[in-house]
Formats: C-alpha cells, structure tokens, sequence
C-alpha cells in the first residue's frame, strides 16, 4: 500500500509566534518547536505534491522542508494568513511550464480571483499568469500522470464565516474551526491521523479551545491526533506533558512535524 507523507508546515496562530513585535507569549523562545509560523499542510501522495494553504509564511517553510515540487494548492478559506502567500509560487509555474492548478471553494475564489488577479489573468504582457482556478463544493480528485489523490471536503464553522476542512487517506486537516457540525464528524470517524485547531485553553469565538478540541476527539477517536493552530498562550514542552496524562495518541505540533500514514 501506498504511503502518505504530510509535513506541518505551520502551526501558528494568525499572527504566529513570536508576532512580529518580538512578543512571544507564555511560550519558552529557547524551545524551538515554540516558534510557530502560520498554518500550511504539504501533502505528498504517490508522486503527487499539494500545498493545503499559502501562509504569508510558505518561502521559508518550504526551504526549511526542502520541498522543491508543487502540482497543486488546495485553499481551506479566505483569511489572510491562509492566503497571503500566494505570490511566492512563481516559481513552480516555472519548474511545471505550466499553470499550477488551484482549488478552492466558490467564496474563497472570487476574493483570490480578485485580490490577486494578475497571477490568474494576463494583465502585462511582462508577466504570465501562474495559476488556474478550479472551484470545488465537495468531492474532488488531484491528478497526475494517471496517478490521483481523492479529497473530500469537510464544511466547519470558523466564526461567523465557513472553512473547508479536508479528508484524504484516512487523515483529515481541520486548522480553523470554532465548531464541527454532525453531519461533518460522520464523515471524520475512523481516522488514521487528524489534525485539528486547538488555539488556546480559554474560549475564543472563531477557533476551537482546548476543551472543546478535546470533546471532539473524543467523539471521533482517531488513531494519532495532532493540534494545531496553537497560540502564544501554549508552551510547548508543558503542553505535551498535559496532553500525555490525557492519551499518548494526542501531541501538539510543531512547524516540519512530518508523518508518514
């Protein structure tokens, strides 16, 4: 059987950690797996690369993880830290000599569409457009080379807007989440690996707090769980202390955890 390979290439709040003003929280700055950029997934599936969102972010984690192939981005919403980073793909429309196809739901689409515009339409005659827009609802398949990757879309509430988590080979990325319908956790049980937002211990109104992170894991008892989207607020080493006298199925992330499914 084929594996699946994915990095945490973020696992930051929006503003990551330290935020730009050198503030680093309750975290430890020594312990390098509290710094924390902004959320982004890599994917690679038999021979097949996705990015799962463009955080202003993704130049440096790329070349931190050494990863040197893209075929296709997959955007979970239309927040600026999962979407900022969309410009440093130039670089694989060249490497592909083609434009890289990106997914996204009907929202997400009309503000890349028009936020970014020149990397979709020819607007110079200096500059080519790098990408191409296929709008998705549920279901949809990634293919190359007569090899393909199924994703499902898992629809949760983020606040007062919607987000797409996703479903592939029995892993699902959840990173921003403030609540996850019945009808979404049906399609979430019997996971291999799920890696869902846990941003802080207190309530929040637009993320998943530590406590309701938690029932909802209990409810879908995957085999690994990995909590992301983690704010300045969590240290990294006592977290994982608390987590262990919870389950040792559960670990905190940290930005290039890989895992191979």
């Amino acid at each position: 059987m084929k594996k699946t390979e994915v990095i945490l290439l973020g696992c930051g709040s929006s503003l990551g950690v330290p935020r730009i003003d050198g503030y680093w929280g309750r975290t430890n700055k020594k312990n390098k797996k509290n710094h924390r950029t902004r959320c982004s997934l890599f994917i690679k599936y038999n021979g097949i690369s996705i990015i799962i969102d463009t955080s202003p972010d993704i130049k440096n984690q790329l070349l931190n993880n050494k990863i040197k192939k893209i075929d296709f981005i997959v955007y979970s919403h239309d927040h600026a830290d999962q979407t900022h980073g969309i410009n440093e793909l130039r670089p694989f429309f060249w490497i592909n000599k083609k434009k890289i196809p990106v997914y996204a739901d009907k929202k997400t689409s009309y503000y890349l569409l028009n936020s970014f515009k020149y990397l979709f339409v020819k607007q110079s005659k200096y500059y080519k457009p790098i990408l191409k827009m296929n709008i998705i609802n549920n279901n949809f398949f990634l293919k190359k080379n007569k090899k393909s990757i199924q994703l499902e879309t898992v629809k949760v509430k983020h606040g007062d807007i919607n987000s797409n988590g996703y479903l592939f080979n029995k892993i699902a990325y959840i990173s921003d989440c403030s609540s996850i319908s019945k009808k979404s956790l049906k399609k979430l049980m019997n996971l291999k690996l799920l890696i869902i937002d846990c941003l802080k211990f207190k309530s929040h109104a637009t993320h998943l707090n530590f406590k309701k992170c938690l029932s909802y894991i209990k409810i879908l008892k995957p085999k690994k769980t990995i909590l992301t989207n983690l704010h300045s607020d969590i240290e990294y080493s006592s977290f994982k202390k608390k987590l262990i006298k919870i389950s040792k199925n559960i670990i905190p992330g940290y930005d290039g955890l890989k895992v191979t499914i």
